[in-house]
Protein backbone atom coordinates (compact mmCIF):
# COMPACT_ATOMS: atom_id res chain seq x y z
CA UNK A 1 0.00 0.00 0.00
CA UNK A 2 2.81 2.40 0.91
CA UNK A 3 4.54 1.62 -2.38
CA UNK A 4 1.38 2.41 -4.35
CA UNK A 5 0.91 5.70 -2.47
CA UNK A 6 4.48 6.67 -3.28
CA UNK A 7 3.98 5.63 -6.90
CA UNK A 8 0.82 7.69 -7.16
CA UNK A 9 2.67 10.72 -5.76
CA UNK A 10 5.50 10.25 -8.26
CA UNK A 11 3.03 9.84 -11.12
CA UNK A 12 1.05 12.95 -10.20
CA UNK A 13 4.32 14.87 -9.86
CA UNK A 14 5.54 13.73 -13.29
CA UNK A 15 2.36 14.59 -15.15
CA UNK A 16 1.91 17.83 -13.21
CA UNK A 17 5.41 18.94 -14.26
CA UNK A 18 4.60 18.12 -17.87
CA UNK A 19 1.25 19.86 -17.48
CA UNK A 20 2.81 23.06 -16.20
CA UNK A 21 5.44 23.25 -18.96
CA UNK A 22 3.51 26.13 -20.60
CA UNK A 23 4.62 28.33 -17.69
CA UNK A 24 8.30 27.59 -18.36
CA UNK A 25 8.79 28.13 -22.08
CA UNK A 26 7.68 31.81 -22.09
CA UNK A 27 10.36 32.49 -19.46
CA UNK A 28 12.98 31.75 -22.12
CA UNK A 29 11.99 34.67 -24.33
CA UNK A 30 13.42 36.63 -26.14
CA UNK A 31 14.88 33.34 -27.38
CA UNK A 32 12.89 32.18 -30.40
CA UNK A 33 11.27 28.72 -30.45
CA UNK A 34 14.03 27.27 -32.66
CA UNK A 35 16.71 28.45 -30.24
CA UNK A 36 14.77 27.11 -27.26
CA UNK A 37 14.41 23.76 -29.03
CA UNK A 38 18.15 23.67 -29.81
CA UNK A 39 18.99 24.33 -26.16
CA UNK A 40 16.57 21.66 -25.03
CA UNK A 41 18.15 19.17 -27.43
CA UNK A 42 21.71 20.11 -26.43
CA UNK A 43 21.27 20.23 -22.66
CA UNK A 44 19.18 17.05 -22.52
CA UNK A 45 22.23 14.93 -23.39
CA UNK A 46 24.29 15.74 -20.26
CA UNK A 47 21.12 15.36 -18.19
CA UNK A 48 20.53 11.91 -19.71
CA UNK A 49 24.12 10.82 -19.10
CA UNK A 50 23.90 12.02 -15.51
CA UNK A 51 20.70 10.01 -14.98
CA UNK A 52 22.26 6.88 -16.43
CA UNK A 53 25.30 7.27 -14.20
CA UNK A 54 23.22 7.94 -11.09
CA UNK A 55 20.98 4.98 -11.87
CA UNK A 56 23.98 2.66 -12.29
CA UNK A 57 22.35 1.18 -15.35
CA UNK A 58 25.61 0.32 -17.08
CA UNK A 59 26.42 0.37 -20.79
CA UNK A 60 25.90 -3.22 -21.90
CA UNK A 61 22.71 -2.19 -23.68
CA UNK A 62 24.70 0.36 -25.75
CA UNK A 63 27.13 -2.28 -27.02
CA UNK A 64 24.22 -4.47 -28.05
CA UNK A 65 22.55 -1.56 -29.81
CA UNK A 66 25.70 -0.76 -31.81
CA UNK A 67 25.65 -4.33 -33.15
CA UNK A 68 22.11 -3.79 -34.50
CA UNK A 69 22.19 -0.99 -37.12
CA UNK A 70 18.45 -1.23 -37.77
CA UNK A 71 17.57 -0.49 -34.14
CA UNK A 72 20.12 2.32 -34.08
CA UNK A 73 18.58 3.80 -37.22
CA UNK A 74 15.15 3.56 -35.63
CA UNK A 75 16.50 5.48 -32.62
CA UNK A 76 17.57 8.20 -35.03
CA UNK A 77 14.09 8.26 -36.50
CA UNK A 78 12.58 8.50 -33.03
CA UNK A 79 14.90 11.41 -32.27
CA UNK A 80 13.79 13.22 -35.43
CA UNK A 81 10.11 12.71 -34.59
CA UNK A 82 10.49 13.84 -30.98
CA UNK A 83 12.30 16.99 -32.14
CA UNK A 84 9.25 17.83 -34.26
CA UNK A 85 6.99 17.19 -31.28
CA UNK A 86 9.08 19.34 -28.94
CA UNK A 87 9.48 22.11 -31.51
CA UNK A 88 5.80 22.41 -32.37
CA UNK A 89 4.89 22.29 -28.69
CA UNK A 90 7.31 25.10 -27.78
CA UNK A 91 6.16 27.20 -30.73
CA UNK A 92 2.51 26.58 -29.89
CA UNK A 93 2.91 27.60 -26.25
CA UNK A 94 4.96 30.73 -26.99
CA UNK A 95 2.59 31.74 -29.80
CA UNK A 96 -0.52 31.74 -27.62
CA UNK A 97 -1.94 28.31 -28.52
CA UNK A 98 -1.70 26.52 -25.17
CA UNK A 99 -5.25 25.17 -25.40
CA UNK A 100 -4.58 23.69 -28.82
CA UNK A 101 -1.38 22.02 -27.60
CA UNK A 102 -3.39 20.38 -24.82
CA UNK A 103 -5.83 19.15 -27.46
CA UNK A 104 -2.97 17.32 -29.17
CA UNK A 105 -2.30 15.18 -26.11
CA UNK A 106 -6.01 14.56 -25.59
CA UNK A 107 -6.31 13.33 -29.19
CA UNK A 108 -3.17 11.22 -29.09
CA UNK A 109 -4.77 8.00 -27.70
CA UNK A 110 -7.27 8.08 -30.57
CA UNK A 111 -4.48 8.47 -33.15
CA UNK A 112 -2.56 5.63 -31.52
CA UNK A 113 -5.62 3.39 -31.87
CA UNK A 114 -6.00 4.39 -35.52
CA UNK A 115 -2.36 3.43 -36.12
CA UNK A 116 -3.01 0.05 -34.52
CA UNK A 117 -5.85 -0.60 -36.95
CA UNK A 118 -4.33 0.88 -40.12
CA UNK A 119 -0.68 -0.11 -39.70
CA UNK A 120 -0.71 -3.18 -37.46
CA UNK A 121 -3.98 -4.78 -38.55
CA UNK A 122 -5.40 -4.80 -35.03
CA UNK A 123 -9.09 -5.14 -34.28
CA UNK A 124 -11.16 -2.81 -32.14
CA UNK A 125 -14.04 -3.47 -29.78
CA UNK A 126 -17.27 -1.54 -30.28
CA UNK A 127 -16.58 1.08 -27.58
CA UNK A 128 -13.23 1.78 -29.20
CA UNK A 129 -14.82 2.23 -32.62
CA UNK A 130 -17.35 4.58 -31.02
CA UNK A 131 -14.57 6.57 -29.38
CA UNK A 132 -12.68 6.93 -32.67
CA UNK A 133 -15.86 8.08 -34.41
CA UNK A 134 -16.57 10.66 -31.71
CA UNK A 135 -12.95 11.81 -31.94
CA UNK A 136 -13.21 12.34 -35.69
CA UNK A 137 -16.42 14.32 -35.17
CA UNK A 138 -14.57 16.45 -32.62
CA UNK A 139 -11.81 17.28 -35.12
CA UNK A 140 -14.43 18.36 -37.66
CA UNK A 141 -16.20 20.57 -35.10
CA UNK A 142 -12.90 22.10 -33.97
CA UNK A 143 -11.83 22.73 -37.56
CA UNK A 144 -15.05 24.67 -38.10
CA UNK A 145 -14.53 26.54 -34.82
CA UNK A 146 -10.92 27.46 -35.61
CA UNK A 147 -11.67 28.20 -39.25
CA UNK A 148 -8.84 25.78 -40.11
CA UNK A 149 -7.63 22.34 -39.20
CA UNK A 150 -6.20 22.33 -35.66
CA UNK A 151 -2.80 21.58 -37.17
CA UNK A 152 -0.82 22.19 -33.96
CA UNK A 153 -2.88 19.61 -32.09
CA UNK A 154 -2.83 17.14 -34.99
CA UNK A 155 0.94 17.49 -35.45
CA UNK A 156 1.52 16.85 -31.74
CA UNK A 157 -0.86 13.89 -31.68
CA UNK A 158 0.51 12.24 -34.83
CA UNK A 159 4.18 12.84 -34.01
CA UNK A 160 3.58 11.42 -30.52
CA UNK A 161 1.89 8.35 -32.02
CA UNK A 162 4.64 7.82 -34.61
CA UNK A 163 7.23 8.15 -31.86
CA UNK A 164 5.46 5.53 -29.77
CA UNK A 165 5.27 3.19 -32.76
CA UNK A 166 9.02 3.50 -33.37
CA UNK A 167 9.83 3.06 -29.69
CA UNK A 168 7.82 -0.14 -29.62
CA UNK A 169 10.05 -1.56 -32.36
CA UNK A 170 13.29 -0.37 -30.73
CA UNK A 171 12.52 -1.97 -27.38
CA UNK A 172 14.85 0.14 -25.21
CA UNK A 173 14.11 1.24 -21.65
CA UNK A 174 13.04 4.80 -20.95
CA UNK A 175 16.37 6.21 -19.78
CA UNK A 176 18.41 4.28 -22.32
CA UNK A 177 16.19 5.45 -25.18
CA UNK A 178 16.28 9.02 -23.87
CA UNK A 179 20.09 8.93 -23.85
CA UNK A 180 20.43 7.57 -27.41
CA UNK A 181 17.89 9.99 -28.83
CA UNK A 182 19.48 13.00 -27.17
CA UNK A 183 22.84 11.81 -28.55
CA UNK A 184 21.34 12.09 -32.04
CA UNK A 185 19.80 15.48 -31.23
CA UNK A 186 22.71 17.13 -29.44
CA UNK A 187 25.13 17.41 -32.39
CA UNK A 188 22.85 19.34 -34.80
CA UNK A 189 21.65 21.45 -31.86
CA UNK A 190 25.19 22.42 -30.86
CA UNK A 191 26.11 23.14 -34.50
CA UNK A 192 23.07 25.41 -34.80
CA UNK A 193 23.87 27.25 -31.57
CA UNK A 194 27.51 27.76 -32.57
CA UNK A 195 26.48 28.94 -36.05
CA UNK A 196 24.19 31.55 -34.51
CA UNK A 197 26.79 32.70 -31.99
CA UNK A 198 24.98 31.07 -29.09
CA UNK A 199 21.80 33.02 -29.72
CA UNK A 200 20.57 34.81 -26.61
CA UNK A 201 22.48 32.51 -24.25
CA UNK A 202 25.22 35.00 -23.36
CA UNK A 203 23.65 38.33 -24.24
CA UNK A 204 20.74 38.55 -21.82
CA UNK A 205 22.23 37.99 -18.40
CA UNK A 206 23.22 35.02 -16.28
CA UNK A 207 19.63 34.24 -15.29
CA UNK A 208 18.52 33.86 -18.91
CA UNK A 209 21.49 31.62 -19.73
CA UNK A 210 20.75 29.48 -16.69
CA UNK A 211 17.11 29.09 -17.68
CA UNK A 212 18.18 27.91 -21.14
CA UNK A 213 20.66 25.43 -19.63
CA UNK A 214 17.91 24.13 -17.35
CA UNK A 215 16.02 22.89 -20.43
CA UNK A 216 17.90 19.60 -19.99
CA UNK A 217 17.04 18.95 -16.32
CA UNK A 218 13.50 20.24 -16.88
CA UNK A 219 13.12 17.58 -19.56
CA UNK A 220 14.77 14.86 -17.47
CA UNK A 221 13.28 15.33 -13.98
CA UNK A 222 9.68 14.40 -14.93
CA UNK A 223 11.12 11.34 -16.65
CA UNK A 224 12.72 10.23 -13.36
CA UNK A 225 9.44 10.73 -11.49
CA UNK A 226 7.59 8.87 -14.23
CA UNK A 227 9.98 5.92 -13.98
CA UNK A 228 9.56 5.79 -10.21
CA UNK A 229 5.77 5.75 -10.61
CA UNK A 230 5.69 3.16 -13.38
CA UNK A 231 7.28 0.46 -11.21
CA UNK A 232 4.99 1.12 -8.23
CA UNK A 233 1.45 1.47 -9.55
CA UNK A 234 -0.72 -0.60 -11.93
CA UNK A 235 -0.69 0.17 -15.65
CA UNK A 236 -4.36 1.19 -15.56
CA UNK A 237 -3.57 3.84 -12.92
CA UNK A 238 -0.77 5.25 -15.08
CA UNK A 239 -3.15 5.21 -18.03
CA UNK A 240 -5.56 7.43 -16.13
CA UNK A 241 -2.81 9.71 -14.83
CA UNK A 242 -1.65 10.48 -18.38
CA UNK A 243 -4.64 12.78 -18.85
CA UNK A 244 -3.48 15.07 -16.03
CA UNK A 245 -0.89 16.79 -18.23
CA UNK A 246 -3.28 17.98 -20.97
CA UNK A 247 -5.89 18.87 -18.33
CA UNK A 248 -3.39 21.18 -16.60
CA UNK A 249 -2.34 22.62 -19.98
CA UNK A 250 -5.96 23.27 -20.91
CA UNK A 251 -6.68 24.99 -17.59
CA UNK A 252 -3.56 27.14 -17.96
CA UNK A 253 -4.59 28.14 -21.47
CA UNK A 254 -8.04 29.23 -20.33
CA UNK A 255 -7.39 30.60 -16.83
CA UNK A 256 -3.82 31.96 -17.03
CA UNK A 257 -3.24 32.81 -20.70
CA UNK A 258 -6.91 33.80 -21.24
CA UNK A 259 -7.26 32.15 -24.63
CA UNK A 260 -10.63 32.46 -26.33
CA UNK A 261 -12.95 29.48 -26.11
CA UNK A 262 -15.94 30.04 -28.42
CA UNK A 263 -18.87 27.66 -28.21
CA UNK A 264 -17.62 25.50 -31.11
CA UNK A 265 -14.33 24.86 -29.31
CA UNK A 266 -16.11 23.89 -26.10
CA UNK A 267 -18.25 21.46 -28.09
CA UNK A 268 -15.19 20.03 -29.83
CA UNK A 269 -13.33 19.54 -26.56
CA UNK A 270 -16.44 18.01 -24.98
CA UNK A 271 -16.56 15.46 -27.80
CA UNK A 272 -12.87 14.62 -27.30
CA UNK A 273 -13.42 14.17 -23.57
CA UNK A 274 -16.45 11.97 -24.27
CA UNK A 275 -14.30 9.79 -26.53
CA UNK A 276 -11.66 9.49 -23.81
CA UNK A 277 -14.32 8.53 -21.25
CA UNK A 278 -15.46 5.73 -23.58
CA UNK A 279 -11.89 4.48 -23.94
CA UNK A 280 -11.20 4.69 -20.23
CA UNK A 281 -14.36 2.85 -19.21
CA UNK A 282 -13.69 0.16 -21.80
CA UNK A 283 -10.10 -0.22 -20.59
CA UNK A 284 -11.19 -0.50 -16.96
CA UNK A 285 -13.85 -3.06 -17.86
CA UNK A 286 -11.28 -5.18 -19.67
CA UNK A 287 -8.80 -4.96 -16.79
CA UNK A 288 -11.46 -6.15 -14.32
CA UNK A 289 -12.08 -9.18 -16.50
CA UNK A 290 -8.35 -9.96 -16.19
CA UNK A 291 -8.09 -10.39 -19.96
CA UNK A 292 -4.59 -9.68 -21.33
CA UNK A 293 -4.82 -6.38 -23.16
CA UNK A 294 -2.83 -5.85 -26.33
CA UNK A 295 -2.82 -3.70 -29.41
CA UNK A 296 -5.00 -0.63 -29.38
CA UNK A 297 -6.47 -1.46 -25.99
CA UNK A 298 -2.99 -1.37 -24.51
CA UNK A 299 -2.35 1.90 -26.30
CA UNK A 300 -5.23 3.44 -24.39
CA UNK A 301 -4.28 2.04 -21.02
CA UNK A 302 -0.56 2.53 -21.39
CA UNK A 303 1.26 5.67 -20.50
CA UNK A 304 2.60 7.94 -23.22
CA UNK A 305 6.15 7.48 -24.39
CA UNK A 306 7.75 9.47 -21.64
CA UNK A 307 10.57 11.11 -23.58
CA UNK A 308 8.11 12.62 -26.04
CA UNK A 309 6.05 14.32 -23.40
CA UNK A 310 5.88 18.10 -23.87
Amino acid sequence: MKQQREGLAYGVAAYAMWGFFPLYWPLLEPAKPVEILANRMAWSLPAALLLLTAGRIGWGWARELLREPRRLLLCGGAAAVVSVNWGVYIWGVNSGHVVETSLGYFINPLVTIAFGVLLLGERLRRPQWAAVGVGLAAVVVLAVGYGRLPWIALTLAFSFAVYGLIKKQVGLGGLEGFAVETLFLALPAVVYLLATGGGTFTGHGTGHGLLLALCGPVTAVPLVAFGAAAVRVPLTTMGLLQYLAPVFQFLLGVAVFHERMPAARWIGFALVWAALVLLTLDGLRQSRRAVPVSGPAMAVAAVPAEEAAP
